[in-house]
């Protein structure tokens, strides 16, 4: 999920372009008809599109795919690193009904939005796709109004990854491992640190925070749960983790690769971060910490914390021309195979369960067990058309409680406000 919580905030314009479009509902909450119904034997050279290709995990693969269909290549057009940017680029695309965009990568928090307007093919029918042994929580980010529009590429988890030279074991609870950030103080380094700048990664980490300790953001209507005891909770753990120096200054501009680079120079005590970083620690020639780091599930209130369900789903563009072909490709891959090289090259979590009991597979990638257990206990973002809203809602508001220009109750209030307002529009 990594390129998916890379993004830097949105410009107004941007957020009320979005809003007055997710309003106005595009071609339909459906997606039936118009282009959804044309070129659904189309053949030929199409473009996958995807942010950063950080592992270098999707050239090989179509590198192989090509050689395999000389006739249907596939070109990979690469995105930024910066997941707003990623959203942007595809929502201008869509807009323009562009048909060089065949199959996009999709945060699965993007479903819902981009399936409402109308920009996905509905993968059903003569477009219908295998989602056996999928795991499913994955199958259902891709799903909106019972409808699967998009197909599980890979799934994601929080996990904590820790010193284990500092911390021989690490913390089950949030109270614990704000005890043990004395031992941080005492080398000089800083104790925990997530995604604290205001973008997507603050939704995640925020999400956490209140999910971990019994709260909720919004209920299954979209109406805002945030204005409770364990919200505030929740919250109240990050700001005063902040006011402490337990969460440093710096981390206010992090997302997730400066948290990686400050762990892996020795930096950071505690880092809550994705999958793709422990590939990159154990492999990075700049890495400190290749043998002194180690892995465990979020510390929640009483036991493993609440992972915000994340992940990247392959969509099919309606307005592509060569629809065939482009769900050959989204078959492709989510292979077996094709899901053991994102784990083992790129450490991105399969969406297939029963990958995560591969003897073999684990051997290899030692955090397999931790990221089901991160999965396990995952809970997916709001499903909205409006997520880009209610996502500002909380950004804004929880920032602003952290950096203590708000008090934690009215962040809560505003949030919560700002939420159904969006939502009842």
């Amino acid at each position: 999920m990594k390129t998916n919580r890379m993004l830097l905030p949105l410009a107004t314009g941007a957020v009320l372009a979005m809003v007055l479009s997710a309003c106005s509902g595009g071609t339909g909450g459906g997606g039936g008809g118009g282009d959804a119904s044309a070129n659904l034997d189309g053949r030929g050279p199409i473009t996958y599109v995807q942010g950063k290709d950080n592992s270098n995990v999707v050239r090989p693969l179509v590198d192989k795919w090509n050689a395999a269909h000389p006739d249907e290549k596939v070109t990979f057009k690469e995105q930024s690193d910066n997941a707003d940017q990623q959203h942007d680029d595809l929502v201008k695309n869509f807009q323009a009904k562009n048909v060089d965009y065949d199959v996009a990568s999709v945060d699965v928090i993007w479903t819902a939005e981009f399936a409402a307007k109308g920009w996905l093919q509905p993968l059903k029918d003569t477009m219908a796709v295998s989602t056996d042994g999928m795991l499913p929580a994955t199958v259902q980010t891709g799903t909106y109004k019972d409808v699967l529009y998009t197909l599980p590429q890979t799934s994601d988890g929080g996990m904590l990854y820790y010193r284990k030279d500092l911390v021989p074991t690490p913390p089950k609870t949030w109270d614990e491992m704000m005890g043990m950030c004395s031992i941080a103080k005492e080398k000089g380094i800083d104790c925990y640190a997530g995604q604290f700048a205001q973008y997507e990664g603050l939704t995640v980490n925020v999400s956490e925070a209140i999910n971990s300790q019994g709260g909720s953001i919004v209920d299954k209507d979209g109406k805002a749960t945030v204005n409770s005891p364990e919200a505030k909770a929740g919250l109240q753990n990050l700001v005063d983790a902040y006011k402490d120096g337990n969460i440093p200054k710096q981390a206010l501009t992090y997302q997730e690769e400066q948290g990686r680079q400050s762990f892996e120079a020795g930096k950071l005590m505690f880092l809550r971060n994705w999958p793709y970083v422990y590939n990159l620690a154990k492999t990075d020639g700049s890495s400190t910490v290749k043998d002194t780091f180690g892995i465990a599930p979020l510390p929640g209130k009483d036991g493993p914390g609440a992972s915000t369900l994340g992940g990247h789903n392959l969509g099919i563009s309606v307005y592509s021309k060569n629809k065939a072909t482009a769900k050959d490709f989204l078959a492709f891959m989510t292979t077996e195979e094709t899901q053991k090289f994102y784990a083992t090259q790129g450490s991105l979590a399969p969406v297939l369960e029963s990958l995560y009991d591969d003897a073999d597979l684990v051997a290899k990638l030692p955090y397999l067990p931790v990221l089901k257990t991160s999965i396990l206990n995952a809970v997916p973002r709001p499903v909205t058309p409006f997520y880009p809203a209610v996502t500002q809602a909380i950004q804004q508001n929880s920032f602003a409680a952290l950096q203590g220009t708000k008090t934690v109750d009215q962040a809560l209030t505003d949030m919560e406000a700002a939420i159904n307002t969006t939502v009842s529009k």
